[in-house]
């Protein structure tokens, strides 16, 4: 009998994930996640100085990405409440109804323990150490305690989302480098200004669930002097891998031209007649931390293929 109940109940948790899966899917924050798993992925590549080993950066992005999406699913736990009421976030599925609290826990916790079950086995233990420690970083040190208590939550919270780079260099070398630490560092100051411009553009959701953004707190032009500043601090940081002769050429290139879109869009923050700019920035900058790291990506292996072909 008790077979039977457990037969039923296990066939009904299927059949009501196959109904929801785009709604487990969108409390994965699958669009984050993979630009997340991409920078891991040149973390991976920087890390060696021929071709990626197959296993580890298989298991490794796919754990990485499977920690990510779990830490994700919890925020949505974490904030349903503040979800409901603010006008970006009120469509999110436990908002709607269409998940439960206990089914995006228990989605969450099965995908945290594949991702380290798989680095810890098929990867190494550093890297499922360090992801689970960004893991409770993001999901319960920033979503429970940094978002809510200070206006520098993003500045410090920021350094979880900083951490795939990181991560992916620790899956291929089992150790953690200056390296890695200066992709860490491109991803925390590049984070700051990415989410400002959306928290002046969202200021008075944050302001109706008391979420201490700065834009919130300290105003819009405090915080458009703060997005310019940390994208001036940004372009610096990444001249750093070309002037320690981690990138080439065409690296610096192309991160002099991101750079230089980078701090026009942060510049036209401050003309209070463009109302679409805050998202416009937004935006860009997604796209920007794409393309930087892409141009590192494909910088790293042009040496590498000129050497194979010669």
């Amino acid at each position: 009998m008790k077979t039977t109940t457990q037969t039923k109940s296990a066939e009904g948790l299927l059949s009501h994930s196959l109904l929801h899966w785009r709604d487990y899917l969108e409390i994965t924050k699958p669009k984050v996640v993979l630009l997340l798993v991409f920078t891991a992925l040149v973390g991976m590549a920087l890390a060696v100085p021929l071709w990626l080993p197959l296993q580890e950066t298989f298991f490794g992005l796919l754990g990485i990405g499977l920690a990510s999406s779990s830490a994700a699913a919890i925020n949505h736990v974490i904030d349903q409440r503040t979800d409901a009421i603010m006008k970006r976030t009120e469509n999110r599925p436990i908002p709607q109804g269409a998940l439960s609290t206990r089914q995006c826990l228990v989605f969450a916790l099965l995908l945290g323990v594949i991702a380290m079950v798989m680095l810890v086995f098929l990867v190494n233990p550093l890297t499922a150490v360090l992801t689970f420690f960004s893991l409770i970083g993001y999901a319960v040190v920033y979503t429970v305690y940094l978002k809510r208590a200070t206006p520098q939550n993003i500045v410090i919270g920021g350094a979880a989302g900083a951490m795939p780079p990181v991560l992916g260099w620790a899956a291929v070398t089992n150790e953690v480098t200056a390296g890695a630490l200066l992709l860490f560092l491109i991803v925390f100051i590049w984070t700051p200004p990415h989410f400002w411009a959306l928290a002046i553009h969202r200021r008075d959701d944050y302001a109706k669930v008391d979420i201490p953004m700065l834009p919130v707190t300290h105003g819009i032009p405090f915080t458009r002097v703060q997005i310019f500043l940390y994208t001036v601090l940004l372009v610096i940081v990444t001249l750093l891998p070309y002037l320690i002769r981690m990138s080439g050429p065409l690296y610096l290139a192309g991160a002099v031209i991101l750079g230089a879109m980078f701090l026009f869009h942060a510049w036209k923050l401050f003309d209070d007649s463009a109302v679409k700019q805050p998202m416009k920035t937004f935006v860009f900058s997604i796209n920007y931390l794409m393309w930087l790291f892409g141009i590192m990506l494909v910088d790293h292996y042009i040496p590498v293929i000129q050497r194979a072909f010669a």
